[in-house]
């Protein structure tokens, strides 16, 4: 039997080894090993809470939660059942190292154990650990363009005017303000809107929001517009002068209109400001009466001055003038006779 087994050993070898090869070459040509690629795979990062935990917070750098390209080396019958979605790239936050680093594990979530190989083009998120600080803001509200041709911009509300926002320190301790602007360019009737919020730096610079979280990130604003229109001011007077001296009728006012703003049909049927007579006591006088006035307290109801320079306050003058007599001689021709029975 030894003898038998023995007989030929070389070409039996041989055989045994030709027999493996042809079946090594058999199957690379039925089931080859080739790559695939996969482009820009996100990186879930878990247990934020080992950070959170602490009253820090983390901002990922130069976008390493994303891998630009993951490549697979496997068989073809593995890569053919693969899709973009089978590849699952992972940083548990609890391997954070000194250097603010996190491994990538890459894996498949099936036929992972038949993979040759898979390698991502980075294998680390690189992260800016920091304390986390949280500040609360008054909400500004401004406006920009012009309404229509004789309005103007009345009150602007928001439904709120505080917002918090929180986030890594040295990037909260830039923003000095938050605010909102609504266009109102062209409305002639009232604006009710909602304007996402935007953060700015003590230079009035606009920053970004990413980094940062708000409580609101947007707000409900209403914005009056009101239509406006110039009226004169009218003044009576009050008392009669020194003996011997008159009102001789004349006031002046410095100034003379002013512009009002109101709803549309409440300015309608405004003609003028009225000053009232007791406002104005010439009582005794012998001279000129010279008064400042506030006439604010004289609009009509749901009307206000619309020039945000100008206080309401006027200066008037009332004309007192001493009286004087006069004979006048008249001839006959000059009088006629009317009415005769």
């Amino acid at each position: 039997m030894w003898r038998k087994l023995t007989h030929n050993w070389g070409l039996k070898l041989g055989s045994v080894i030709f027999a493996i090869m042809l079946w090594v070459i058999v199957t690379n040509i039925n089931d080859p090993v080739i790559t695939y690629k996969v482009y820009n795979v996100p990186v879930k990062i878990t247990n934020t809470d080992v950070i959170t935990s602490k009253g820090e917070v983390f901002e990922v750098l130069d976008d390493t939660d994303s891998i630009d390209v993951v490549t697979i080396t496997a068989s073809r019958s593995v890569i053919d059942s693969l899709s973009d979605g089978n590849v699952i790239a992972t940083a548990d936050m609890r391997n954070l190292t000194m250097q603010d680093t996190i491994a990538i594990k890459l894996s498949t979530n099936k036929y992972n154990d038949k993979l040759e190989s898979i390698k991502g083009s980075i294998d680390t998120v690189k992260l800016s650990v920091e304390d986390k600080k949280t500040v609360t803001l008054a909400l500004n509200t401004t406006t920009s363009g012009k309404v229509g041709s004789g309005y103007q911009i009345g009150d602007v509300t928001t439904e709120q005017n505080l917002v918090r926002i929180s986030g890594p320190a040295s990037v909260v301790d830039q923003v000095a303000k938050a605010g909102v602007d609504v266009d109102v360019t062209g409305f002639t009737s009232d604006i009710g809107t909602v304007v996402d919020i935007d953060l700015y730096d003590a230079e009035g610079n606009e920053l970004s929001t990413s980094g940062v979280t708000m409580n609101i990130s947007s707000v409900r604003v209403k914005v009056e517009i009101l239509q406006t229109k110039n009226v004169p001011l009218k003044f009576s007077v009050s008392g009669t002068p020194a003996a011997g001296y008159q009102y001789d009728g004349v006031i002046e006012s410095d100034p003379a209109k002013v512009k009002i703003a109101g709803k549309s049909a409440v300015i309608g049927k405004v003609k003028s400001i009225e000053i009232p007579a007791e406002a104005l006591d010439i009582t005794g006088k012998s001279e000129n009466l010279a008064e400042t006035l506030s006439i604010t307290d004289y609009l009509p109801s749901g009307v206000k001055l619309a020039e945000k320079s100008f206080d309401g306050t006027v200066s008037v003058t009332v004309h007192i003038e001493k009286e004087a007599e006069k004979d006048i001689t008249l001839k006959n021709s000059q009088i006629a006779v009317s009415g005769i029975p």
